[in-house]
């Protein structure tokens, strides 16, 4: 919450215990504990600005009708005339609570004295938390999937950076195990047929088939001729990974980066082997004897820890399993570096990895409660009204890079985190780049710049943005000024319920409806005047306004321009 929420919050509650503790020493409600209660927003503000539930909470302990306690509360009450000037009592027991026109010049004084602070708060405690995300299998082009997976996670990431959290940004690189394997044999089978045609050089059943194994086999080739063609295929295979899963990171790292991630880390799948990790991760399941032999593999007793079936920890050539160096990797993250919570952003196809992992932790020692999962559904592209599954320029799948060619980078950050994680999408390519109010980006920061050209209108007649006093700040008393306010309020409240739900989006949400708020208030309320005191006053809410705006799209790394 911000600060002034706060403070208005602890006044009340101080207030609404003051008056139980009064209730009870004058005989009306018996003695005890108040048992907690909620000071919650209501979802029709006729009812009142805020409202609390403190007496159908203790209907139980005091043995009472929550009317008939609400209404010993409301007698013994004695709001200070800080933020609250009038109650009343609603339905079977609510306490409902009026605030007072200086609640909102506070707010807007806040927001000016914070200016880029304004909505980060301390919640979090400088709990370390991991958001590893995107995590793209570097033997191939990102996709989509990949689009809004590191829209939202970075997104989240700066939700829990705002809201107070000491974030960690990580990629995972499986630059190891069977898909390197796959990696290599493809690109070898690639390069062969450069020299020898492709009807002598069999491609693997299960090999990679894309356009871009084609073309680093190509580059190699450009690069050392055909001395590798004699080569062994264990010498072949390396030199060509060695070659190009560089390119194919570097090329991950320029796409990410474009698009406005930049990690903390690359974290390499290969160290855990090289470090031994890995093993020491295998040995502590034997240990526990979690582990049994089986058709020459090695297998983790998964079902000891509340999933359907067991799963190969190392197979019979020998190999670890995917599995195996997903439980080292996390053990690292908890074990090794000390997170207290690890998020991960997964596809909905990993849903089934989610139960086997955290048991995972359980099983190596650590608390798989701390793990987290968010699950990202399905997008589809929509141009023209129809779904796009292919791209114009390469005739194949539409790939993060081609989708950044055509999409502004502002409304692909922007639209990827419009929706939950867990909601299924359509991206539609047309409202993207359009240059109106029915693209959401581009509505948002329209307002922003239109704020930018009021005040440079009002700086034209030499009139300029300046402190106010309480009493100009009070003369903000139109409906439209103080529903913008009150939304203003609440933006520390929704960064701090958005890292709490890991739900990026909601601050999207927020934003959008701060757009709207403003343009309904500026349709509705001049802000240059007749009253000199009351222009400054709506230059001072405008000005609010605009570093909430900038706050946002700062935070998800949107640009705000000044004008449009």
């Amino acid at each position: 919450m911000s600060k002034i929420v706060l403070q208005a919050t602890s006044e009340l509650k101080s207030a609404i215990l003051r008056a139980v503790e009064k209730a009870q020493a004058a005989g009306g409600l018996p003695q005890g504990e108040t048992p907690p209660f909620s000071i919650e927003v209501p979802a029709d503000r006729s009812h009142g600005d805020w409202a609390t539930n403190a007496a159908m909470v203790s209907a139980k302990a005091f043995r009472l009708a929550p009317r008939k306690i609400a209404q010993l509360i409301t007698e013994h009450i004695a709001l200070d005339g800080t933020f609250f000037d009038r109650f009343e009592i609603a339905g079977p027991g609510f306490i409902n609570f009026f605030l007072n026109q200086r609640f909102y010049s506070e707010v807007l004084k806040d927001i000016t004295q914070s200016g880029a602070s304004y909505g980060r708060s301390d919640f979090g405690k400088k709990e370390k938390i991991m958001v590893e995300f995107v995590s793209a299998n570097p033997t191939g082009p990102m996709h989509m999937g990949n689009a809004r997976g590191g829209a939202l996670g970075d997104c989240l990431a700066a939700v829990l950076d705002a809201a107070g959290y000491d974030v960690w940004r990580e990629f995972y690189v499986n630059d190891a195990g069977n898909q390197i394997e796959k990696f290599g044999a493809s690109l070898a089978a690639r390069y062969l047929q450069l020299f020898q045609g492709e009807d002598a050089v069999e491609f693997p059943e299960d090999g990679y088939h894309g356009d871009d194994i084609r073309e680093r086999a190509a580059e190699f080739a450009k690069e050392h001729g055909d001395s590798y063609v004699g080569a062994g295929p264990k010498e072949l295979k390396k030199a060509l990974v060695d070659f190009a899963l560089p390119k194919n990171i570097a090329k991950m790292q320029a796409d990410l980066k474009k698009y406005g991630i930049v990690y903390d880390e690359w974290f390499l799948e290969s160290r855990l082997h090289n470090d031994g990790e890995l093993e020491e991760t295998i040995q502590i399941l034997k240990e526990k004897g979690l582990t049994y032999d089986k058709d020459g593999a090695l297998w983790y007793r998964a079902t000891n820890f509340g999933v359907e079936k067991d799963e190969v920890l190392v197979r019979q050539n020998g190999n670890p399993t995917y599995f195996a160096a997903d439980i080292a990797y996390h053990r690292n993250k908890f074990a090794k570096r000390g997170f207290d919570r690890c998020i991960d952003v997964w596809g909905a196809d990993h849903h089934g990895h989610v139960a086997r992992m955290k048991g995972a932790m359980d099983a190596v020692g650590l608390d798989g409660s701390k793990l987290n999962v968010v699950l990202i559904q399905l997008v589809r592209l929509v141009k023209g009204g129809e779904v796009v599954r292919m791209s114009k320029r390469t005739g194949k799948a539409i790939q993060l890079a081609d989708l950044l060619d055509e999409v502004p980078v502002d409304a692909a950050r922007f639209y990827f985190n419009m929706r939950e994680a867990n909601s299924q999408m359509d991206f539609d390519l047309d409202l993207a780049v359009q240059q109106d109010a029915q693209n959401p980006v581009y509505y948002v920061q329209y307002a922003r710049a239109r704020i930018c050209s009021i005040f440079k209108a009002l700086a034209a007649e030499g009139i300029l943005p300046r402190g106010c006093t309480d009493e100009e700040l009070a003369l903000l008393t139109e409906p439209e000024e103080i529903e913008l306010i009150r939304h203003l309020s609440s933006f520390t409240g929704e960064i701090v319920a958005a890292a709490q739900d890991y739900d990026p989006a909601r601050i999207t949400r927020y934003v959008i409806t701060l757009a709207t708020l403003f343009h309904k208030f500026y349709n509705a309320c001049r802000v240059k005047g007749e009253n000199e005191g009351l222009t400054a006053a709506r230059m001072y809410l405008c000005g609010a306004v605009s570093t909430v705006i900038c706050n946002v799209l700062s935070m998800f790394k949107i640009s705000a321009p000044e004008s449009m």
